[in-house]
Protein backbone atom coordinates (compact mmCIF):
# COMPACT_ATOMS: atom_id res chain seq x y z
CA UNK A 1 0.00 0.00 0.00
CA UNK A 2 1.19 3.34 -0.96
CA UNK A 3 0.16 6.95 -1.58
CA UNK A 4 0.50 9.13 -4.57
CA UNK A 5 -0.48 12.92 -4.65
CA UNK A 6 -2.34 13.28 -8.80
CA UNK A 7 -3.29 16.81 -9.47
CA UNK A 8 -3.37 17.53 -6.11
CA UNK A 9 -5.30 15.13 -4.63
CA UNK A 10 -3.97 12.19 -2.43
CA UNK A 11 -4.40 8.85 -3.96
CA UNK A 12 -4.26 5.29 -2.38
CA UNK A 13 -2.62 2.05 -4.44
CA UNK A 14 -2.36 -1.60 -3.30
CA UNK A 15 -1.54 -3.40 -6.34
CA UNK A 16 -2.23 -1.57 -9.40
CA UNK A 17 0.41 -2.73 -11.49
CA UNK A 18 0.79 0.81 -13.00
CA UNK A 19 0.24 4.24 -12.33
CA UNK A 20 -2.37 4.46 -15.61
CA UNK A 21 -4.40 1.89 -13.34
CA UNK A 22 -3.83 4.43 -10.08
CA UNK A 23 -4.68 7.74 -12.21
CA UNK A 24 -8.30 5.85 -13.46
CA UNK A 25 -8.64 4.82 -10.26
CA UNK A 26 -9.13 8.41 -9.04
CA UNK A 27 -11.60 9.00 -11.57
CA UNK A 28 -9.24 10.41 -14.14
CA UNK A 29 -9.96 9.29 -17.97
CA UNK A 30 -6.60 10.04 -19.46
CA UNK A 31 -6.73 8.96 -23.15
CA UNK A 32 -4.63 5.33 -24.52
CA UNK A 33 -4.85 3.79 -27.36
CA UNK A 34 -2.07 1.01 -27.20
CA UNK A 35 -2.90 0.05 -23.54
CA UNK A 36 -5.15 -2.94 -22.92
CA UNK A 37 -5.01 -4.63 -19.16
CA UNK A 38 -5.07 -8.29 -20.71
CA UNK A 39 -1.93 -8.03 -23.07
CA UNK A 40 1.06 -6.69 -22.27
CA UNK A 41 2.36 -3.07 -21.92
CA UNK A 42 3.76 -1.60 -25.17
CA UNK A 43 3.60 2.03 -24.73
CA UNK A 44 3.50 2.64 -28.25
CA UNK A 45 1.17 5.50 -28.11
CA UNK A 46 2.27 8.35 -25.53
CA UNK A 47 -0.70 9.64 -25.24
CA UNK A 48 -1.00 8.54 -21.61
CA UNK A 49 2.27 10.64 -20.83
CA UNK A 50 2.18 12.25 -17.57
CA UNK A 51 4.07 14.93 -16.01
CA UNK A 52 6.16 14.88 -11.99
CA UNK A 53 7.19 17.63 -9.83
CA UNK A 54 10.30 18.18 -11.74
CA UNK A 55 8.83 18.55 -15.03
CA UNK A 56 10.09 14.76 -16.18
CA UNK A 57 7.02 13.21 -18.61
CA UNK A 58 6.78 9.43 -18.64
CA UNK A 59 4.02 6.92 -19.95
CA UNK A 60 1.96 6.09 -16.99
CA UNK A 61 0.99 2.63 -18.22
CA UNK A 62 4.61 1.60 -18.04
CA UNK A 63 5.78 3.52 -15.62
CA UNK A 64 4.87 1.19 -11.74
CA UNK A 65 3.62 3.22 -8.80
CA UNK A 66 5.75 4.57 -5.57
CA UNK A 67 4.94 5.90 -2.27
CA UNK A 68 5.11 9.36 -2.67
CA UNK A 69 4.99 10.21 -6.26
CA UNK A 70 3.87 13.44 -7.45
CA UNK A 71 2.22 13.38 -10.79
CA UNK A 72 -0.09 15.83 -13.12
CA UNK A 73 -2.17 14.77 -15.78
CA UNK A 74 -3.32 17.68 -17.51
CA UNK A 75 -0.79 20.38 -17.17
CA UNK A 76 -0.21 22.84 -20.52
CA UNK A 77 2.87 20.75 -21.67
CA UNK A 78 0.99 17.49 -21.44
CA UNK A 79 -2.28 18.80 -23.00
CA UNK A 80 -0.16 20.46 -26.18
CA UNK A 81 1.97 16.72 -26.31
CA UNK A 82 -1.10 14.65 -26.43
CA UNK A 83 -2.92 17.30 -29.43
CA UNK A 84 0.04 16.78 -31.81
CA UNK A 85 0.31 13.21 -31.19
CA UNK A 86 -3.26 12.93 -32.50
CA UNK A 87 -2.27 15.44 -35.19
CA UNK A 88 0.64 13.14 -36.56
CA UNK A 89 -1.43 9.95 -35.87
CA UNK A 90 -4.14 11.74 -38.64
CA UNK A 91 -1.83 12.66 -40.45
CA UNK A 92 -0.41 9.63 -41.91
CA UNK A 93 -4.27 8.09 -41.29
CA UNK A 94 -7.06 7.60 -44.05
CA UNK A 95 -9.25 10.27 -43.27
CA UNK A 96 -12.32 9.12 -45.54
CA UNK A 97 -13.94 9.36 -41.99
CA UNK A 98 -17.67 10.10 -43.21
CA UNK A 99 -17.84 6.02 -44.83
CA UNK A 100 -15.74 4.60 -42.83
CA UNK A 101 -17.15 1.62 -41.06
CA UNK A 102 -16.10 2.20 -37.43
CA UNK A 103 -17.08 6.04 -37.65
CA UNK A 104 -18.95 7.64 -34.61
CA UNK A 105 -17.05 4.23 -32.27
CA UNK A 106 -13.45 5.17 -33.43
CA UNK A 107 -11.02 5.74 -30.69
CA UNK A 108 -8.87 8.32 -32.78
CA UNK A 109 -12.08 10.21 -34.07
CA UNK A 110 -13.35 10.37 -30.82
CA UNK A 111 -9.28 11.70 -29.95
CA UNK A 112 -9.62 14.32 -32.19
CA UNK A 113 -12.62 15.81 -31.07
CA UNK A 114 -12.03 15.25 -27.41
CA UNK A 115 -8.32 16.92 -27.53
CA UNK A 116 -9.49 19.96 -30.01
CA UNK A 117 -7.71 18.88 -33.25
CA UNK A 118 -9.67 20.63 -35.60
CA UNK A 119 -7.21 21.16 -38.29
CA UNK A 120 -3.58 18.75 -39.59
CA UNK A 121 -0.41 20.87 -40.65
CA UNK A 122 0.92 17.87 -41.64
CA UNK A 123 0.62 16.07 -45.55
CA UNK A 124 0.18 12.71 -45.61
CA UNK A 125 2.67 11.37 -47.43
CA UNK A 126 2.13 7.72 -47.04
CA UNK A 127 1.39 5.34 -50.00
CA UNK A 128 -2.10 4.24 -50.14
CA UNK A 129 -2.66 -0.17 -49.93
CA UNK A 130 -4.81 -2.25 -51.20
CA UNK A 131 -7.38 -3.81 -48.91
CA UNK A 132 -7.22 -7.15 -47.88
CA UNK A 133 -10.75 -8.91 -48.08
CA UNK A 134 -8.94 -12.17 -48.15
CA UNK A 135 -10.97 -13.62 -45.17
CA UNK A 136 -14.33 -14.72 -45.23
CA UNK A 137 -15.01 -12.88 -41.63
CA UNK A 138 -12.55 -9.65 -41.74
CA UNK A 139 -11.10 -6.97 -43.71
CA UNK A 140 -7.69 -5.64 -42.89
CA UNK A 141 -6.92 -1.63 -44.10
CA UNK A 142 -3.55 -0.57 -43.80
CA UNK A 143 -4.87 2.50 -44.61
CA UNK A 144 -5.68 3.29 -41.31
CA UNK A 145 -3.41 1.20 -39.33
CA UNK A 146 -2.17 3.35 -36.34
CA UNK A 147 0.94 1.16 -35.99
CA UNK A 148 -0.48 0.68 -31.67
CA UNK A 149 -0.13 -2.21 -31.92
CA UNK A 150 -3.18 -4.00 -30.59
CA UNK A 151 -4.10 -6.58 -32.84
CA UNK A 152 -0.61 -7.54 -32.99
CA UNK A 153 -0.49 -8.56 -28.99
CA UNK A 154 -3.89 -9.98 -29.41
CA UNK A 155 -3.36 -12.32 -31.90
CA UNK A 156 -0.24 -14.07 -30.55
CA UNK A 157 -0.82 -13.07 -26.55
CA UNK A 158 -4.13 -14.16 -26.41
CA UNK A 159 -4.95 -16.01 -29.34
CA UNK A 160 -1.10 -17.91 -29.48
CA UNK A 161 -1.31 -17.11 -33.32
CA UNK A 162 1.11 -14.69 -34.79
CA UNK A 163 -0.71 -13.90 -37.96
CA UNK A 164 0.00 -10.18 -38.00
CA UNK A 165 3.08 -8.51 -37.44
CA UNK A 166 5.23 -5.86 -37.53
CA UNK A 167 7.57 -5.25 -40.43
CA UNK A 168 9.98 -2.62 -41.40
CA UNK A 169 10.87 0.29 -39.37
CA UNK A 170 11.29 4.07 -38.79
CA UNK A 171 8.27 5.77 -40.97
CA UNK A 172 7.87 2.68 -43.39
CA UNK A 173 6.58 0.41 -40.52
CA UNK A 174 4.13 -1.17 -40.65
CA UNK A 175 1.54 -4.05 -39.46
CA UNK A 176 1.03 -6.98 -41.87
CA UNK A 177 1.37 -10.90 -42.00
CA UNK A 178 4.88 -12.44 -42.69
CA UNK A 179 5.79 -11.73 -46.19
CA UNK A 180 2.77 -9.30 -46.58
CA UNK A 181 0.70 -12.59 -47.31
CA UNK A 182 -3.23 -12.53 -47.53
CA UNK A 183 -4.87 -12.99 -43.86
CA UNK A 184 -6.26 -15.97 -45.53
CA UNK A 185 -3.33 -17.35 -46.39
CA UNK A 186 -1.70 -17.24 -42.67
CA UNK A 187 -2.72 -19.39 -39.55
CA UNK A 188 -5.50 -16.98 -38.86
CA UNK A 189 -8.93 -18.81 -37.57
CA UNK A 190 -11.21 -15.73 -37.91
CA UNK A 191 -11.70 -15.14 -34.13
CA UNK A 192 -11.81 -11.75 -34.89
CA UNK A 193 -9.73 -10.72 -31.62
CA UNK A 194 -7.69 -8.75 -33.78
CA UNK A 195 -10.63 -6.08 -34.15
CA UNK A 196 -12.09 -6.16 -30.61
CA UNK A 197 -8.37 -4.69 -30.17
CA UNK A 198 -8.46 -2.04 -33.31
CA UNK A 199 -8.85 1.65 -32.21
CA UNK A 200 -9.63 2.41 -35.69
CA UNK A 201 -11.39 0.98 -39.01
CA UNK A 202 -7.71 -1.10 -39.89
CA UNK A 203 -9.43 -4.63 -39.00
CA UNK A 204 -13.13 -4.91 -39.29
CA UNK A 205 -15.90 -7.02 -39.94
CA UNK A 206 -16.57 -8.26 -43.47
CA UNK A 207 -20.23 -7.18 -43.66
CA UNK A 208 -22.84 -9.34 -45.20
CA UNK A 209 -26.20 -6.94 -44.10
CA UNK A 210 -26.59 -6.05 -47.87
CA UNK A 211 -27.27 -9.91 -48.17
CA UNK A 212 -29.80 -9.96 -46.00
CA UNK A 213 -31.72 -6.85 -47.26
CA UNK A 214 -32.00 -8.15 -50.57
CA UNK A 215 -33.35 -11.31 -49.54
CA UNK A 216 -35.86 -8.76 -47.22
CA UNK A 217 -37.41 -7.49 -50.17
CA UNK A 218 -37.11 -10.66 -52.12
CA UNK A 219 -41.57 -11.62 -52.60
CA UNK A 220 -40.27 -14.77 -53.16
CA UNK A 221 -37.79 -15.76 -50.17
CA UNK A 222 -38.54 -16.87 -46.92
CA UNK A 223 -36.14 -15.03 -45.00
CA UNK A 224 -35.60 -16.88 -41.51
CA UNK A 225 -33.01 -16.05 -38.48
CA UNK A 226 -31.63 -17.88 -35.46
CA UNK A 227 -30.59 -15.86 -32.50
CA UNK A 228 -27.48 -17.33 -31.13
CA UNK A 229 -27.49 -16.75 -26.63
CA UNK A 230 -24.52 -14.52 -26.32
CA UNK A 231 -26.26 -11.87 -28.37
CA UNK A 232 -28.92 -10.93 -26.04
CA UNK A 233 -26.81 -9.84 -23.76
CA UNK A 234 -24.54 -7.36 -25.74
CA UNK A 235 -27.09 -5.74 -27.99
CA UNK A 236 -28.51 -3.31 -25.35
CA UNK A 237 -25.47 -1.76 -24.41
CA UNK A 238 -25.99 -0.03 -27.85
CA UNK A 239 -28.88 1.48 -26.88
CA UNK A 240 -27.94 2.80 -23.17
CA UNK A 241 -29.96 -0.48 -22.01
CA UNK A 242 -28.30 -2.19 -18.72
CA UNK A 243 -25.27 -4.15 -18.98
CA UNK A 244 -25.57 -7.72 -19.59
CA UNK A 245 -29.57 -7.32 -20.00
CA UNK A 246 -30.93 -10.07 -21.88
CA UNK A 247 -32.84 -8.48 -24.66
CA UNK A 248 -34.27 -11.60 -26.87
CA UNK A 249 -37.65 -10.35 -26.88
CA UNK A 250 -37.03 -6.78 -28.41
CA UNK A 251 -34.27 -8.47 -30.68
CA UNK A 252 -36.98 -10.53 -31.96
CA UNK A 253 -40.01 -7.95 -32.51
CA UNK A 254 -37.08 -5.79 -34.15
CA UNK A 255 -36.72 -8.83 -36.71
CA UNK A 256 -40.11 -9.07 -37.03
CA UNK A 257 -40.71 -5.87 -37.67
CA UNK A 258 -37.43 -5.71 -40.41
CA UNK A 259 -40.15 -8.61 -42.46
CA UNK A 260 -38.28 -11.78 -41.18
CA UNK A 261 -40.69 -14.43 -41.32
CA UNK A 262 -39.39 -16.70 -38.77
CA UNK A 263 -37.59 -16.07 -35.68
CA UNK A 264 -35.98 -18.92 -33.86
CA UNK A 265 -33.58 -19.28 -30.71
CA UNK A 266 -30.37 -21.12 -31.96
CA UNK A 267 -30.39 -22.26 -27.69
CA UNK A 268 -33.17 -24.91 -29.07
CA UNK A 269 -30.91 -26.33 -31.48
CA UNK A 270 -28.14 -25.89 -28.47
CA UNK A 271 -29.92 -28.49 -26.86
CA UNK A 272 -29.67 -30.63 -30.16
CA UNK A 273 -25.77 -30.34 -29.31
CA UNK A 274 -26.19 -31.49 -25.90
CA UNK A 275 -28.27 -34.62 -27.32
CA UNK A 276 -25.86 -35.64 -29.42
CA UNK A 277 -22.50 -35.23 -28.30
CA UNK A 278 -23.78 -36.53 -24.48
CA UNK A 279 -24.43 -39.87 -26.74
CA UNK A 280 -20.88 -39.66 -28.70
CA UNK A 281 -18.83 -38.70 -25.47
CA UNK A 282 -20.63 -41.84 -23.38
CA UNK A 283 -20.38 -44.21 -26.51
CA UNK A 284 -16.42 -43.08 -26.86
CA UNK A 285 -15.83 -43.35 -22.64
CA UNK A 286 -17.55 -46.76 -23.01
CA UNK A 287 -15.04 -47.90 -25.96
CA UNK A 288 -12.19 -45.71 -24.55
CA UNK A 289 -11.35 -44.54 -27.67
CA UNK A 290 -10.97 -41.57 -29.70
CA UNK A 291 -10.74 -39.77 -26.15
CA UNK A 292 -10.53 -37.00 -25.02
CA UNK A 293 -13.34 -35.71 -26.50
CA UNK A 294 -13.01 -32.60 -27.95
CA UNK A 295 -16.02 -30.03 -28.45
CA UNK A 296 -17.01 -28.86 -31.97
CA UNK A 297 -19.32 -25.52 -31.27
CA UNK A 298 -16.59 -23.14 -31.70
CA UNK A 299 -15.24 -22.94 -35.08
CA UNK A 300 -12.54 -21.06 -34.75
CA UNK A 301 -10.88 -23.82 -31.93
CA UNK A 302 -11.79 -26.43 -34.60
CA UNK A 303 -10.11 -24.47 -37.59
CA UNK A 304 -6.98 -24.76 -34.59
CA UNK A 305 -7.39 -27.74 -34.14
CA UNK A 306 -7.29 -28.79 -37.82
CA UNK A 307 -4.44 -26.82 -39.01
CA UNK A 308 -2.12 -27.15 -36.22
CA UNK A 309 -3.16 -30.42 -34.10
CA UNK A 310 -3.67 -32.69 -36.98
CA UNK A 311 -3.12 -36.04 -35.20
CA UNK A 312 -5.82 -34.81 -32.90
CA UNK A 313 -8.59 -34.30 -35.48
CA UNK A 314 -10.44 -37.74 -35.07
CA UNK A 315 -10.87 -36.62 -31.07
CA UNK A 316 -13.29 -33.52 -32.82
CA UNK A 317 -16.64 -34.28 -31.72
CA UNK A 318 -18.78 -35.04 -34.78
CA UNK A 319 -21.25 -32.97 -33.67
CA UNK A 320 -21.81 -29.94 -35.98
CA UNK A 321 -22.55 -26.51 -34.08
CA UNK A 322 -25.96 -25.21 -32.84
CA UNK A 323 -26.16 -23.11 -35.77
CA UNK A 324 -25.55 -25.42 -38.07
CA UNK A 325 -27.20 -27.75 -36.65
CA UNK A 326 -30.65 -25.50 -36.86
CA UNK A 327 -29.63 -24.38 -39.57
CA UNK A 328 -29.78 -28.22 -40.92
CA UNK A 329 -33.26 -28.60 -39.73
CA UNK A 330 -34.66 -25.46 -40.49
CA UNK A 331 -33.51 -26.32 -44.34
CA UNK A 332 -34.97 -29.79 -43.96
CA UNK A 333 -38.50 -28.83 -42.30
CA UNK A 334 -39.34 -26.17 -45.08
CA UNK A 335 -38.53 -28.83 -47.77
CA UNK A 336 -41.26 -30.88 -46.40
CA UNK A 337 -44.54 -30.30 -48.72
CA UNK A 338 -46.82 -29.30 -46.04
CA UNK A 339 -44.31 -26.42 -45.63
CA UNK A 340 -43.06 -25.56 -48.86
CA UNK A 341 -45.43 -22.09 -49.86
CA UNK A 342 -43.70 -22.09 -53.17
CA UNK A 343 -40.66 -20.44 -51.40
CA UNK A 344 -37.20 -20.90 -51.54
CA UNK A 345 -35.69 -20.60 -47.43
CA UNK A 346 -32.65 -18.05 -46.71
CA UNK A 347 -31.17 -19.14 -43.22
CA UNK A 348 -29.71 -15.87 -41.39
CA UNK A 349 -27.73 -16.90 -38.53
CA UNK A 350 -27.04 -13.87 -36.09
CA UNK A 351 -23.91 -14.61 -34.37
CA UNK A 352 -21.41 -12.95 -31.78
CA UNK A 353 -19.19 -14.66 -33.61
CA UNK A 354 -16.64 -13.57 -36.90
CA UNK A 355 -15.76 -17.34 -37.15
CA UNK A 356 -19.23 -18.40 -37.76
CA UNK A 357 -19.23 -16.49 -41.48
CA UNK A 358 -16.01 -19.12 -41.96
CA UNK A 359 -18.08 -22.06 -40.81
CA UNK A 360 -21.30 -21.59 -43.00
CA UNK A 361 -18.82 -21.82 -46.05
CA UNK A 362 -17.06 -24.82 -44.69
CA UNK A 363 -17.75 -27.91 -47.35
CA UNK A 364 -19.19 -29.83 -44.12
CA UNK A 365 -21.54 -27.20 -43.73
CA UNK A 366 -24.08 -28.08 -46.68
CA UNK A 367 -26.30 -30.73 -46.63
CA UNK A 368 -27.84 -32.10 -50.00
CA UNK A 369 -25.34 -29.95 -52.26
CA UNK A 370 -26.76 -26.77 -50.36
CA UNK A 371 -25.50 -24.49 -48.03
CA UNK A 372 -27.07 -25.02 -44.93
CA UNK A 373 -26.48 -20.80 -43.25
CA UNK A 374 -26.61 -18.86 -46.19
CA UNK A 375 -25.70 -15.38 -44.61
CA UNK A 376 -23.82 -14.75 -41.07
CA UNK A 377 -24.39 -11.40 -39.44
CA UNK A 378 -22.74 -10.71 -36.34
CA UNK A 379 -24.38 -8.82 -33.37
CA UNK A 380 -22.58 -5.33 -34.70
CA UNK A 381 -24.34 -5.91 -37.68
CA UNK A 382 -27.22 -6.77 -36.26
CA UNK A 383 -27.02 -3.39 -34.46
CA UNK A 384 -26.32 -1.54 -38.05
CA UNK A 385 -29.09 -3.00 -39.46
CA UNK A 386 -32.00 -1.96 -36.30
CA UNK A 387 -30.31 1.63 -36.65
CA UNK A 388 -30.60 1.51 -40.98
CA UNK A 389 -34.15 0.61 -40.59
CA UNK A 390 -34.77 3.37 -38.00
CA UNK A 391 -36.49 1.00 -35.02
CA UNK A 392 -36.22 2.81 -31.94
CA UNK A 393 -35.06 -0.11 -29.89
CA UNK A 394 -35.13 0.49 -25.89
CA UNK A 395 -39.19 1.22 -25.60
CA UNK A 396 -39.88 -2.09 -28.40
CA UNK A 397 -41.99 -4.45 -26.26
CA UNK A 398 -40.39 -8.33 -26.18
CA UNK A 399 -41.72 -10.46 -28.39
CA UNK A 400 -41.17 -14.68 -28.13
CA UNK A 401 -39.87 -16.81 -30.65
CA UNK A 402 -41.69 -18.31 -33.76
CA UNK A 403 -42.21 -22.25 -33.40
CA UNK A 404 -41.64 -25.18 -33.78
CA UNK A 405 -37.51 -24.24 -33.08
CA UNK A 406 -38.36 -20.77 -30.74
CA UNK A 407 -37.70 -22.46 -27.19
CA UNK A 408 -34.52 -23.55 -25.73
CA UNK A 409 -33.27 -25.22 -21.91
CA UNK A 410 -31.64 -23.04 -19.44
CA UNK A 411 -28.65 -25.37 -20.63
CA UNK A 412 -28.75 -24.27 -24.15
CA UNK A 413 -28.57 -20.75 -23.41
CA UNK A 414 -25.60 -20.93 -20.76
CA UNK A 415 -23.46 -21.71 -24.20
CA UNK A 416 -22.91 -18.57 -24.66
CA UNK A 417 -20.38 -18.54 -21.47
CA UNK A 418 -17.22 -20.35 -21.11
CA UNK A 419 -17.51 -23.99 -19.79
CA UNK A 420 -21.08 -23.47 -20.51
CA UNK A 421 -21.12 -25.99 -22.96
CA UNK A 422 -19.70 -28.81 -20.52
CA UNK A 423 -22.16 -27.38 -17.93
CA UNK A 424 -25.21 -28.63 -19.90
CA UNK A 425 -23.47 -32.15 -21.08
CA UNK A 426 -23.27 -32.32 -17.22
CA UNK A 427 -26.79 -31.56 -16.29
CA UNK A 428 -27.79 -33.94 -19.32
CA UNK A 429 -25.75 -37.19 -18.01
CA UNK A 430 -27.23 -36.67 -14.35
CA UNK A 431 -30.98 -38.17 -14.13
CA UNK A 432 -31.40 -35.76 -11.33
CA UNK A 433 -33.23 -32.78 -11.82
CA UNK A 434 -33.72 -31.10 -8.68
CA UNK A 435 -32.52 -28.11 -8.03
CA UNK A 436 -30.46 -28.67 -5.61
CA UNK A 437 -28.17 -30.97 -8.41
CA UNK A 438 -28.15 -28.32 -11.27
CA UNK A 439 -26.42 -26.16 -7.95
CA UNK A 440 -24.32 -28.81 -7.20
CA UNK A 441 -22.85 -29.24 -10.99
CA UNK A 442 -22.48 -25.35 -11.50
CA UNK A 443 -20.16 -25.40 -8.23
CA UNK A 444 -18.29 -28.42 -9.46
CA UNK A 445 -15.48 -25.81 -10.95
CA UNK A 446 -17.10 -25.02 -14.39
CA UNK A 447 -18.44 -21.69 -13.94
CA UNK A 448 -15.48 -18.64 -13.72
CA UNK A 449 -13.58 -16.98 -16.40
CA UNK A 450 -10.32 -18.49 -15.75
CA UNK A 451 -8.26 -19.24 -18.62
CA UNK A 452 -7.85 -22.81 -17.99
CA UNK A 453 -10.61 -24.32 -15.47
CA UNK A 454 -9.49 -28.49 -14.53
CA UNK A 455 -12.05 -30.69 -12.49
CA UNK A 456 -13.90 -33.94 -11.89
CA UNK A 457 -16.78 -34.94 -11.51
CA UNK A 458 -18.11 -39.01 -10.91
CA UNK A 459 -20.40 -40.86 -13.01
CA UNK A 460 -21.75 -44.30 -12.66
CA UNK A 461 -18.39 -44.85 -10.44
CA UNK A 462 -16.10 -43.54 -13.13
CA UNK A 463 -13.90 -40.35 -12.73
CA UNK A 464 -14.17 -37.86 -15.68
CA UNK A 465 -11.71 -35.54 -16.12
CA UNK A 466 -12.41 -32.01 -17.20
CA UNK A 467 -10.62 -29.01 -18.92
CA UNK A 468 -12.00 -26.04 -19.73
CA UNK A 469 -10.13 -23.48 -21.66
CA UNK A 470 -11.24 -20.53 -22.84
CA UNK A 471 -8.64 -17.95 -25.44
CA UNK A 472 -6.84 -20.39 -27.95
CA UNK A 473 -3.04 -19.43 -26.37
CA UNK A 474 -4.73 -21.44 -23.32
CA UNK A 475 -5.82 -24.00 -25.23
CA UNK A 476 -2.64 -24.40 -27.44
CA UNK A 477 -1.06 -24.86 -23.45
CA UNK A 478 -3.73 -27.53 -22.92
CA UNK A 479 -3.05 -29.65 -26.17
CA UNK A 480 0.51 -29.28 -26.08
CA UNK A 481 0.61 -31.05 -21.96
CA UNK A 482 -2.09 -33.84 -23.51
CA UNK A 483 0.22 -34.37 -26.85
CA UNK A 484 3.79 -34.77 -24.29
CA UNK A 485 1.67 -36.83 -22.28
CA UNK A 486 1.50 -34.61 -18.45
CA UNK A 487 -2.52 -34.42 -18.99
CA UNK A 488 -4.95 -36.87 -19.29
CA UNK A 489 -8.72 -35.53 -19.88
CA UNK A 490 -11.97 -37.38 -21.16
CA UNK A 491 -13.66 -34.37 -22.30
CA UNK A 492 -11.77 -31.05 -23.10
CA UNK A 493 -14.37 -27.38 -23.94
CA UNK A 494 -12.71 -24.85 -25.37
CA UNK A 495 -14.23 -21.16 -26.83
CA UNK A 496 -11.43 -19.41 -28.84
CA UNK A 497 -12.46 -16.01 -27.36
CA UNK A 498 -11.37 -14.96 -24.03
CA UNK A 499 -15.05 -15.88 -21.37
CA UNK A 500 -16.33 -17.51 -24.29
CA UNK A 501 -18.97 -16.24 -27.44
CA UNK A 502 -19.86 -13.32 -24.90
CA UNK A 503 -16.57 -11.47 -25.99
CA UNK A 504 -16.87 -12.78 -29.55
CA UNK A 505 -15.03 -11.19 -32.51
CA UNK A 506 -18.33 -10.13 -33.52
CA UNK A 507 -19.71 -8.21 -30.45
CA UNK A 508 -19.90 -4.66 -29.81
CA UNK A 509 -16.34 -3.53 -28.61
CA UNK A 510 -15.17 -1.16 -25.62
CA UNK A 511 -16.38 -3.95 -23.28
CA UNK A 512 -15.09 -3.29 -19.90
CA UNK A 513 -14.25 -5.49 -16.97
CA UNK A 514 -17.42 -4.88 -15.30
CA UNK A 515 -19.80 -4.91 -18.57
CA UNK A 516 -18.31 -8.34 -19.50
CA UNK A 517 -18.83 -9.96 -15.69
CA UNK A 518 -22.39 -8.64 -16.46
CA UNK A 519 -22.85 -10.73 -19.72
CA UNK A 520 -21.68 -13.91 -18.40
CA UNK A 521 -24.28 -12.77 -15.78
CA UNK A 522 -27.15 -12.18 -17.78
CA UNK A 523 -26.76 -15.71 -19.37
CA UNK A 524 -26.92 -17.33 -16.17
CA UNK A 525 -29.79 -15.36 -15.03
CA UNK A 526 -31.74 -16.29 -18.08
CA UNK A 527 -30.61 -19.89 -17.15
CA UNK A 528 -31.84 -19.33 -13.53
CA UNK A 529 -35.53 -18.39 -14.83
CA UNK A 530 -36.31 -21.22 -17.63
CA UNK A 531 -38.33 -23.68 -16.41
CA UNK A 532 -36.64 -26.66 -18.29
CA UNK A 533 -32.89 -26.93 -17.61
CA UNK A 534 -32.04 -30.03 -19.45
CA UNK A 535 -31.68 -30.58 -22.69
CA UNK A 536 -33.58 -33.79 -22.82
CA UNK A 537 -36.26 -32.38 -20.87
CA UNK A 538 -36.77 -29.80 -24.19
CA UNK A 539 -40.17 -31.27 -25.17
CA UNK A 540 -39.75 -29.74 -28.50
CA UNK A 541 -36.19 -31.32 -28.98
CA UNK A 542 -38.24 -34.58 -27.88
CA UNK A 543 -40.79 -34.33 -30.37
CA UNK A 544 -38.25 -33.49 -33.35
CA UNK A 545 -36.41 -36.63 -32.63
CA UNK A 546 -40.00 -38.54 -33.14
CA UNK A 547 -40.60 -36.59 -36.15
CA UNK A 548 -38.42 -34.54 -38.48
CA UNK A 549 -35.42 -36.31 -37.23
CA UNK A 550 -35.98 -39.70 -37.38
CA UNK A 551 -33.36 -41.91 -39.39
CA UNK A 552 -31.73 -38.57 -40.34
CA UNK A 553 -30.02 -37.62 -36.99
CA UNK A 554 -26.29 -38.07 -38.54
CA UNK A 555 -27.27 -36.59 -41.82
CA UNK A 556 -28.18 -33.17 -40.44
CA UNK A 557 -27.13 -32.97 -37.16
CA UNK A 558 -23.17 -34.50 -37.83
CA UNK A 559 -20.12 -33.43 -39.91
CA UNK A 560 -19.21 -35.46 -42.43
CA UNK A 561 -15.34 -34.33 -42.69
CA UNK A 562 -12.71 -32.09 -40.68
CA UNK A 563 -10.88 -32.27 -43.52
Amino acid sequence: MGYMMIDGRKIEFTDEKNVLSVIRKAGINIPTLCYHSEVSTFGACRLCMVEDERGKMFASCSEEPRDGMTIYTNSGRIKKYRKLIVELLLAAHCRDCTTCVKSGECILQELAHRLGVNTIRFENTREPYELDTSSPSLVRDPNKCILCGDCVRACEELQGIGALGFAFRGTDAMVMPAFNKKIAQTDCVNCGQCRIYCPTGAISIKTHTDLVWDALADPNVRVVAQIAPAVRVAVGDHYGLSKGRSVMGKIVNALHRMGFDEVYDTSFSADLTIMEESAEFLDRIKKGEKLPLLTSCCPAWVKFITDQYKDYIPNLSTCRSPQGMLSAVIKEYFRQPEHQDGKKTVMVSIMPCTAKKAEAIRPNSFTHGEQDTDIVITTTELIRMIDNFGIDFAPLDPEACDMPFGFGSGGGVIFGVTGGVTEAVLRRLTKDHRKESMHEIAECGVRGDEGIKEFSVMYEGMEIKICVANGLANARKVMDQVKNGEKEYHLIEVMACRRGCIMGGGQPTRAGARTKALRAKGLYNADNTMIIKKSDENPLVVELYNGLLKGKEHELLHNKSYE
